[in-house]
């Protein structure tokens, strides 16, 4: 197949997305499909000449990649060139921003292009964790209690803290309503800090989310096309899974299978399989969870474009399941052309 795989773009998830970009280009190449692979921020190859992904371990190849000024009809453009408008799928290794929340998926709905992943209107009620989280409690499942903040509504801060705090007592958590990778997250542990955790939010976003902090075991769930992957319990070494622990080597332990009583387990893989099918998810999702102590699982959020590098929760899963890295993105792309 002739596949264009998109990577980079402008959200706070760039980084990663050009990770998992060059893990999945150099899989297809192995697979021996045709790829080639743009920035939509920019609309430029993220291929040299040699055909090898530009992102490497040097300064000189990261250089080549840094963030130019977005184009914001650069995608749109380049797909209308001669070198990708007879691309067979359109494969994204975006995070976050518009390349998860159903804009790039939008344009290539009107452009009648093929992609993996998740439908715009999928892709837009996962990204909004508030909406997703109101219709997965009206099908009873359990999700740790939150208020939406919007900016535009507080031009008095001073209000919004007392709000808050008349709602919730530390510790409780911020986060970017609409964001990813635990960027802009924090842990608020008592008054003095409420005023950084939402400047830190709302640096990424205009709409914010309090949430209760549940303490307890993490647990992911990966869905491929309705089927749910064995659980990933996820062991950071700080006391929440951020950013750090994510995506810096040994800062995080993964057991998979997740070693947790069967009766959760059943009921995690549950609740992942309820929350691809109501919001219509496809392809593959990942599902994470808290599991307290009592062993009663929360739901947290759905990421219809999860990590893929071969060291990423979804792969471990796939893998733990029979399904190899390579496997995985040639089944990806199969059920992109059946969609």
């Amino acid at each position: 197949m002739k596949i264009l795989v998109l990577a980079g773009g402008d959200s706070a998830e760039r980084e990663v997305s050009l990770a998992s970009g060059r893990a999945i280009t150099k899989s297809l190449q192995r697979l021996g499909h045709s790829v080639s692979v743009i920035d939509p921020a920019s609309g430029e190859t993220l291929l040299g000449q040699d055909g090898k992904f530009l992102l490497d371990k040097d300064t000189e190849s990261s250089s080549r990649i840094a963030l130019k000024p977005t184009n914001t009809g650069a995608l749109a453009a380049v797909l209308n060139t001669d070198d990708y408008n007879d691309a067979d799928i359109i494969f994204l290794g975006l995070h976050g921003g518009t390349g998860e929340d159903g804009t790039i998926q939008a344009l290539l709905d009107l452009a009648g292009k093929k992609y993996t992943g998740s439908s715009m209107l999928a892709s837009a009620i996962s990204m909004n964790k508030d909406i997703a989280k109101r219709i997965l409690k009206a099908e009873d499942i359990l999700t740790p209690d939150w208020m939406l903040v919007k900016r535009s509504k507080y031009a008095d801060l001073q209000a919004l803290h007392s709000e808050v705090l008349n709602r919730f007592s530390p510790p409780f958590i911020v986060k970017p309503n609409n964001g990813g990778s635990t960027v802009g997250l924090t842990l608020v542990k008592d008054k003095q800090t409420l005023a950084d955790a939402f400047r830190n939010a709302f640096d990424v976003t205009s709409e914010v989310l309090v949430e209760e902090y549940i303490k307890g075991r993490e647990i992911t769930a990966a869905v491929l096309d309705g089927k749910v992957l064995p659980l990933v319990e996820i062991v950071p070494a700080n006391e929440l899974y951020d950013y750090q622990c994510k995506y810096t080597k040994d800062e995080s332990e993964y057991i998979c299978p997740a070693k947790i009583p069967g009766g959760a387990a059943r009921r995690i893989q549950e609740m992942a399989g309820i929350a691809f099918e109501t919001i219509g998810c496809s392809g593959v999702a990942r599902v994470d969870f808290i599991l307290n102590d009592r062993n009663k699982p929360h739901f947290l959020e759905v990421n219809t474009l999860p990590g893929m590098t071969e060291l990423s929760l979804v792969p471990m899963a796939a893998k733990e399941a029979g399904i190899g890295f390579d496997d995985l993105m040639q089944r990806l792309c199969e059920l992109a052309i059946k969609k």
